[in-house]
């Protein structure tokens, strides 16, 4: 467990150096970009389809996790929206919050407690 949180660390101080250093020299400008290259169906647009298809996935997990309740769903929408940067903090609270067990981590503590 310590390896995977020094991981989210690093993840997490990575994503927002570059972040910052990309808002710098290009502004917030993202949407149109990140979509622009999907509708010019290159490598640039694939790879942009294929990690929205993942932050999809992320938020829909973290909204089952917490039983789409509406903070589940608020925090699911945080991860589409925040992607690693987001998922990076929350994963490694959440390893905390369960003190390293990894199932409670996955499934969340409820549904860990009743398997």
């Amino acid at each position: 467990m310590t390896l995977f949180r020094m991981f989210l660390f690093a993840c997490m101080v990575t994503i927002i150096g570059y972040t910052s250093v990309t808002i710098a020299n290009h502004g917030w400008n993202l949407v149109p970009i990140f979509f622009g290259d999907m509708a010019k169906m290159a490598w640039p647009g694939q790879f942009n389809l294929d990690f929205m298809c993942f932050l999809l996935l992320a938020g829909i997990w973290t909204a089952w996790r917490h039983h789409f309740r509406p903070a589940g769903l608020a925090l699911g929408l945080v991860a589409v929206l925040g992607g690693m940067m987001f998922m990076s903090v929350y994963l490694l609270v959440q390893s905390l919050l369960t003190r390293g067990d990894v199932a409670a981590l996955m499934l969340g503590p409820e549904r860990a407690a009743a398997r």
